[in-house]
């Protein structure tokens, strides 16, 4: 059975499984208000429904888990996973799309993502987390199921938490992983400091094979790569609430990335000679972030007013040197980049009630920019380094945004609710350098959002966007990619990709047994971004036309109490999509280059009763779609399959510690990919390449705790 039909199974399997849970009766609905900490109350191992808005797990449903804070307690809701937010690459605020809240605010950051932000949150503030209707919340932007985490500073605290690793081949140890943070208040003022570095070492070791046209051997290479990166960073989030309807928040950021790339390759060619490659890659900057904002009342309604400031450099080097045991010269080249970047946003979010309806006029202004300098130089036969002209790797981009957005959200009745936004986004784009240019975008915006929920733990949400892309800076300007010899040449005539889609997200509370969530997405794409060719020859990335993508996917947690397996939960995660574009090389259609196809995740915990210790297993496979480029064609992956065993005590002295033993079913790193001798697909084949390298086993080890 193929990897596809495989998946398909498990999706049909699934969803029989949780429509067979379900159960017919209602829940009650509880008069309480949601919005009150004081009026919950929950029996231990169990969601109470205070509300036909939501369901809401007391800290007792967590006590199992024995939570530090108040990102393990959101990553044990049954059926929900975290998406969103403004720490997935995009340029400006926009409205909410993060599908966590916290005290019924959205985080105005962007350099600590959410996951970051709950990670700092310790688990003793926690007074509950709701599980609501996004449309409900008067978050414009914000549909479907959305999690509500409520709390309030008990006082000064800490959490630390030390994360170790290492890889049985080809890499150092992973030895200085880790957070430290400080939360605590004074007076009117609360604070949260923190000192984290995110940071992982990685290696593979294995062949590739270079074969011909009719798959005859050309050249053999035996490759080893080892690389790392650390990104220390010093955080500061401080809220002050001047009165009971004026509060101010202020978020600081200051870090620093570092990332090593080392590989070495032995090759041995059916010609006759033995090369040897060292290529070596290196990137390292600082960055920074300022952000604030504050809410007030204001006439009729309530005034928000953020900014951000924000930085970052990138100095980048890639060097490669070939040397050959027939007597020729050794050859080499280096690529060199800088990178800076910066935006600077402003933002107003004015909200008022009229007409039994929420209303929010919003508006935002934000300037990015891009500056870098590429150099690129070659070996000579006296063994210098020369220059290269590569004017075309030189310049800067800037782009100033506007957008205006007005929203409306009305609870219709106790079971329908709607949330409607239409608005518009101009932007004017310059580039300076050898391709100097500067266009502007007028686009219109929108999105109509309708929710049924005929209990606290049913509904359905079927909303329909109008979304405006955003275009990678870099694409404008040319680059090289000296281990595959490829470049983009740049395009200075790139347009936003703009979409309809239609979303439809179904959550079911399963009762004891756990919950459901399913969602459908369709995505109507226009001036689709990709590799085109140029009519001067070469390629780089352009807009290819119409396309279209469908996405299905199901998040359950199912729990063994049912069925007398106290303790024991099992979350799965299954992703299909469909894809269509008409690739400008060969004019036949294909699936997005690099884009996922599908994906399978299973986690399996037991937390063994009337003790402090855990174990559990996990298994996790995707498949991604092959690249379509000028002369080439391929696909990385790594897999099929990664498998994980873990053990867990929560209580070591007061410590939580937790060994992991990763790729228990040996998954490797592979490359395929077929190079044409011109361009596609009138051009023969000139050779295949194939990397099938070790991975080995990956071992993990962490402790955290609280003081």
């Amino acid at each position: 059975m193929g990897h596809t039909n495989r998946l398909n199974v498990a999706l049909l399997l699934i969803s029989a499984s949780a429509i067979s849970l379900a159960s017919p009766a209602l829940a009650q609905e509880a008069a309480s208000d949601i919005a009150d900490p004081a009026s919950v109350e929950a029996e231990p191992d169990q969601a109470a429904d205070t509300s036909g808005n939501g369901r809401v797990f007391a800290p007792e449903y967590f006590a199992q888990f024995a939570p530090r804070n108040a990102l393990d307690m959101v990553n044990q809701l049954p059926g929900f996973s975290i998406s969103g937010g403004n720490d997935n690459g995009q340029r400006g605020l926009g409205q909410a799309s993060q599908n966590v809240i916290v005290n019924g605010e959205r985080f105005s950051g962007k350099a600590d993502g959410v996951r970051e932000q709950l990670g700092r949150i310790p688990a003793d503030d926690v007074i509950r987390i709701e599980l609501v209707d996004g449309n409900s919340l008067d978050i414009p932007g914000l549909t479907g199921l959305v999690a509500n985490v409520i709390h309030e500073s008990t006082g000064l605290s800490g959490q630390f938490r030390w994360d170790t690793g290492f890889r049985a081949h080809n890499t150092e140890a992973q030895l200085y992983g880790g957070e430290v943070s400080i939360t605590g208040s004074t007076g009117a003022l609360d604070y949260t400091v923190s000192l984290s570095n995110r940071n992982n070492r990685f290696g593979a070791d294995g062949p590739i094979l270079i074969t011909d046209a009719a798959g005859d051997l050309i050249e053999r290479q035996d490759t080893k790569s080892s690389g790392g990166f650390d990104n220390p960073t010093l955080s500061a989030n401080l809220a002050y609430r001047f009165s009971e309807n004026v509060l101010a928040n202020l978020n600081l950021s200051y870090g620093r990335d570092y990332f090593f790339n080392n590989n070495t390759e032995l090759a041995t060619n059916v010609a006759g000679f033995t090369r040897v490659q060292d290529n070596r890659r290196r990137e390292r900057g600082p960055e920074y972030e300022i952000g604030g904002d504050i809410e007030f009342p204001f006439g009729p309604g309530s005034l928000k007013l953020i900014g951000l400031e924000r930085f970052e450099r990138d100095n980048f080097s890639f060097q490669l040197i070939d040397t050959f045991d027939d007597g020729r010269d050794t050859e080499g080249s280096i690529f060199r980049q800088s990178n800076e970047t910066g935006e600077r946003i402003g933002r107003f979010e004015y909200g008022w009630n009229m007409f039994s309806a929420d209303w929010q006029l919003s508006g935002e202004a934000a300037f990015n920019r891009l500056n870098r300098a590429s150099e690129i130089l070659v070996l000579d036969p006296s063994g210098e380094f020369v220059d290269i002209p590569f004017p075309a790797g030189t310049g800067g981009v800037t782009e100033d945004r506007f957008e205006g957005i007005l929203s409306f959200t009305r609870q219709i009745s106790p079971a329908f609710s709607i949330q409607a936004t239409a608005g518009g986004e101009y932007s004017q784009i310059e580039q300076t350098g050898v391709a100097a240019n500067s266009r502007t975008f007028q686009r219109p915006k929108g999105s109509l959002s309708l929710t049924w929920k005929p209990a606290s733990d049913f509904d359905i949400t079927l909303s329909g966007r109008r979304r405006v892309g955003q275009l990678s800076f870099g694409d404008f300007l040319a680059s090289v990619s000296l281990d595959d010899d490829n470049e983009n040449r740049g395009n200075n005539e790139l347009q936003p990709d703009q979409s309809w889609n239609l979303e439809l997200e179904m959550n079911k509370g399963l009762g004891a047994w756990g919950s459901v969530k399913v969602e459908l997405r369709h995505a109507w794409f226009e001036d689709f971004v990709d590799f085109f060719p140029l009519p001067t020859g070469g390629e780089a990335r352009g807009n290819i036309g119409s396309a279209r993508r469908t996405h299905f996917q199901i998040n359950t947690t199912l729990k063994g109490e049912p069925i007398g397996l106290r303790g024991v939960q099992l979350d799965v995660q299954a992703i299909r999509r469909w894809m269509n574009i008409n690739d400008p090389f060969t004019g036949e259609d294909r699936p997005f280059s690099q884009d996922l196809i599908d994906l399978l995740e299973v986690d399996l915990r037991h937390d063994i009763p009337g003790s402090d210790i855990a174990y559990g297993a996990g298994l996790f496979t995707n498949q991604n779609a092959p690249y379509s480029r000028l002369t080439e064609i391929g696909r990385q992956h790594e897999g099929p399959t990664f498998a994980n065993l873990f053990v867990e005590h929560k209580d070591v002295f007061g410590l939580t510690v937790r060994a992991r033993w990763a790729n228990v079913l040996s998954a490797r790193n592979k490359f395929d990919r077929t190079v044409f001798d011109g361009p596609r697909p009138n051009s023969p084949v000139l050779f295949n390449e194939n990397m099938d390298r070790r991975i080995g086993a990956i071992f993990r080890f962490s402790v955290s705790g609280d003081f």
